[in-house]
């Protein structure tokens, strides 16, 4: 399907790794001009050369972190007014309620909340001057079905829901877009990582502790971040212009809910 956004401008965020890069690499199959940031220049600019060779598309490589406003501001000067912005930003520490401070929670809520709404204000007008704008917030799954130790993520991102869930009815008319996609457990860096300390505390291998949590998932394996660009890629797309404020849960079917 040609999802009509080929000459696009978009920011993506977070894009050096994992979920973001894959974000990335689908829209600029799609002929997207992009701009991508990333906190770690290295990853970032062999993301960028990827990019760049394998979809021959524009690619500006941006060191920035963009929980700062700093790093929004570079962004922004390098891609003012884009026609798709993919929000994503890493994050903040699991643990325990009682053992987190002011200074964690503002940490978490500068990430995970106030980033998005950030560079959505930044950008969402000229959006409505060219009737046409598409943004994707890359949260959690754990917004559905929130998760004891992610506290500081289930507060942050769930902040951020309820701003996009008011804002995107306001601005649709203009085929404006706003939506959520909520990974559940995907084949990342940031998933295998933690994996392998586990595996290495509790004398078990990676293979073992992968299928336990395979029991967990009904499909019966990890997500694999191409198809979760794709769906971003989707919901950037000119066809989807009647999804509005959603949030799009991919997560193998783990959470049970019917809502």
């Amino acid at each position: 399907m040609d999802l009509g956004i080929k000459g696009r401008t978009a920011i993506v965020n977070a894009a050096s790794k994992g979920l973001g890069r894959a974000c990335a690499f689908s829209l600029a199959r799609e002929g997207v001009r992009l701009t991508i940031s990333a906190r770690g220049e290295e990853a970032l600019q062999a993301t960028a050369a990827a990019i760049r060779a394998e979809t021959g598309a524009e690619v500006t490589a941006v060191v920035a972190d963009v929980g700062t406003e700093a790093g929004r501001a570079a962004v922004l000067a390098a891609c003012p007014a884009p026609d798709i912005l993919v929000n994503n930003c890493g994050g903040p520490k699991p643990g325990n309620f009682r053992d987190w401070t002011r200074e964690d929670w503002i940490a978490a809520i500068d990430s995970n909340m106030l980033s998005a709404i950030e560079l959505i204000k930044a950008t969402i007008d000229p959006m409505i001057d060219r009737r046409f704008g598409r943004i994707v917030n890359i949260t959690s799954s754990a917004v559905k079905a929130p998760i004891a130790i992610l506290g500081l993520s289930n507060g942050a991102r769930a902040g951020l829901t309820g701003f996009v869930a008011g804002i995107a009815r306001q601005v649709a008319e203009h085929n404006v877009t706003i939506n959520n996609l909520l990974p559940g457990v995907f084949d990342t860096d940031r998933v295998r990582g933690p994996l392998r300390a586990i595996a290495a505390q509790q004398g078990k291998t990676e293979d073992e502790l992968l299928t336990a949590a395979f029991g967990q998932i009904p499909a019966r394996r990890l997500g694999v971040p191409y198809e979760f660009g794709e769906a971003c890629a989707f919901l950037c797309g000119a066809h989807a212009g009647f999804i509005v404020g959603q949030n799009v849960l991919m997560d193998g079917g783990q959470t049970n809910s019917t809502l």
